[in-house]
């Protein structure tokens, strides 16, 4: 046997290449287009015809079914689209990753992109040393296609020569005639090594090289296209592990319809394997399916067979066709019969993974960001963006617990309920700020545009202030329990007082909360309003503290009374100034630059 460790070793480097070199593509194309892409996934319309082309079109974009389907999951985790919307975008993400297996089936035969890869290299690397980011992942996109087709080719030529190698043949031949368990058998092998590479487009390329080198035909070829089309989803599934219950419904939803697309055609896998070939015989001329090494070798013709004991430039060409051929046909069909029943979909995986219980709000928990990190940094900062909402309504629940402890006697059980309560509430904010801050520092660890790093500025910013908020929210319940302490009791006149300054921050926190619901887009009527708000609570503390001195030197009410009553005017008034601060940073850091 001819085929030593070395070609072995030098086969494996050489689909590691290829997938690295998918990677690296990949990756380079969301950064070039992370920020559009985020847009168009972020103001997904409810169609769902527009929702299937939307998942083509980003899928084609970034040559990656998983990598948009983890994008989807990660959009459902955020809660930017619906399941229902999610499933659209998956169906077409099915059908956009097909446009892969053209590209290789194109370049990979006819046309040797491995030739002109150093040329392409030369323009690839300097591109990395720009300063602009586009230019630099440009660069990456260039050197990973280099890498794709490189890998490719290096392949074709470390796999072991059958006609060389009768003991691999022999060893074959036990598995590819066993006629519809040949068909399960590999169709299996399509699933793990889909699995283990991640990616469906290195499942093709391998499948491409074993057909044009003669180990299988062109059934067992596409039972291991049909199988990877399976395994495709084990990457959406581990990124929804660390995600939300609608995060890990969106991962099954593309699994159900993945499993169940492959096993209607399993059914009727011949049938279906001969309607391809029909196709691309009236298209290109030639029957794949008369493309084996047996019946060349029956008729002794040698127009597509080689004396090596592949197949000859035009039967490879033909071939590659019709293998890419049969995940378009059959990806489109499966789309064309599910899209109706996205609404079955959406029931079915409900009830295969039904709520279990309402998540408490007096637990710590987050919400958007999960343990995993997405490959494209503009899907992180919206994860972010969502999260900082709910810590931010997490405090408002602070400020309300806080107004309502200074109305409830200490005698009061509720008193003690609501000051544990509050106690609790600054933990899981201590805690919220700390997950938040370290989620948005490792953002930052990647490479951003420079909006991206304001936005994370802004972000941190924002983060420190909604704390400073819950600190001082729980300083009012600390303040009132030194009240009780010495027995200091509020007349209706101060009690009156209070309320009018701690309504007016309620509301200066309710226009927050909007501007933070609104974080890219901010209305400048509602920035105004945040400062208006802010002076007026400024005003009416001056006001407050020139009436206690008056009051307290006519007897009003004493000393003790005046300073807690003081006490509590103050933090309302710090209040308001952490609320304007949180404005300011959306304001600079999140509102788009006047043109």
């Amino acid at each position: 046997m001819n085929y030593s460790i070395f070609d072995f070793i030098a086969l494996l480097g050489s689909v590691c290449l290829f997938l690295y070199g998918m990677k690296v593509m990949s990756e380079g194309l969301q950064k070039v287009a992370g920020d559009r892409l985020r847009n168009i996934l972020g103001i997904m319309t409810k169609n769902r015809v527009t929702g299937v082309m939307t998942g083509i079109l980003i899928t084609a974009l970034i040559q990656s079914s998983s990598a948009s389907t983890v994008m989807v999951v990660s959009f459902v985790n955020a809660g930017l689209m619906s399941l229902g919307q999610a499933m659209a975008v998956i169906f077409g993400a099915n059908v956009g990753t097909t446009v892969t297996t053209w590209i290789i089936s194109a370049f990979s035969f006819e046309v040797s992109i491995s030739d002109y890869s150093i040329l392409l290299l030369a323009l690839g690397v300097p591109m990395l040393f720009m300063k602009k980011s586009t230019y630099k992942s440009m660069g990456e996109f260039l050197i990973g296609f280099c890498f794709l087709f490189m890998g490719l080719d290096l392949i074709s030529q470390y796999v072991p020569n059958l006609q060389e190698n009768p003991e691999m043949l022999q060893f074959l031949t036990k598995y590819t005639t066993m006629g519809y368990g040949s068909v399960l058998i590999f169709f299996l092998i399509g699933i793990v090594v889909t699995m283990v590479a991640q990616s469906s487009a290195a499942t093709f390329a391998i499948t491409l090289i074993m057909c044009s080198q003669g180990w299988i035909n062109y059934e067992l070829g596409c039972a291991i296209i049909l199988g990877g089309n399976i395994g495709t989803t084990i990457t959406p599934v581990l990124a929804s592990l660390s995600g939300n219950l609608a995060a890990k419904r969106t991962a099954m939803g593309h699994v159900l319809f993945n499993v169940l697309g492959s096993i209607i055609v399993l059914i009727i896998f011949k049938p279906f394997v001969t309607l391809v070939a029909d196709i691309t015989y009236w298209l290109e001329g030639l029957n794949p399916l008369d493309i084996t090494a047996a019946e060349e070798a029956a008729m002794g013709d040698t127009t597509l067979l080689n004396p090596a004991g592949g197949l000859t430039a035009k039967a490879q060409a033909s071939m590659a066709f019709a293998l890419a051929m049969f995940p378009t046909v059959f990806n489109t069909c499966n789309l064309f019969i599910m899209i109706w029943f996205t609404s079955l979909y959406v029931k079915i995986v409900c009830w295969i993974m039904p709520q279990r219980h309402k998540d408490s709000e007096e637990d710590f928990s987050l919400k958007f960001i999960g343990r995993g990190m997405m490959g494209t940094s503009e899907l992180n900062i919206t994860q972010a963006q969502k999260e900082i909402v709910v810590y931010a309504e997490r405090v408002d629940r602070m400020l309300d617990m806080a107004h309502k402890l200074i109305h409830t006697s200490e005698k009061d059980p509720e008193y003690t309920t609501l000051y544990s309560r509050l106690e609790k509430y600054e933990e899981i904010s201590d805690r919220m700020e700390i997950e938040i801050g370290t989620f948005l520092n490792k953002i930052a660890e990647g490479r951003l545009s420079p909006e991206g790093k304001m936005r994370i500025a802004g972000m941190l910013r924002v983060v420190s202030e909604i704390e400073s908020i819950a600190d001082s929210c729980f300083n009012v319940a600390k303040t009132l329990n030194r009240k009780n302490q010495i027995h200091v009791s509020f007349d209706d006149g101060v009690m009156k007082e209070i309320d009018l300054m701690y309504d007016m921050v309620e509301g200066a926190m309710k226009n927050m909360l909007e501007l933070l619901r609104e974080m890219e887009t901010p209305e400048d009527a509602k920035i105004i309003t945040a400062y208006n708000k802010e002076r007026e609570i400024n005003n009416f503390r001056n006001r407050l503290r020139d009436d206690n001195i008056y009051n307290i030197n006519n007897k009003v009410y004493d000393y003790q009374e005046g300073i807690f009553f003081m006490d509590l005017i103050g933090e309302a008034e710090k209040l308001g100034d952490f609320m304007l601060n949180v404005v300011e940073g959306v304001k600079h850091q999140f509102k788009p630059a006047a043109v």
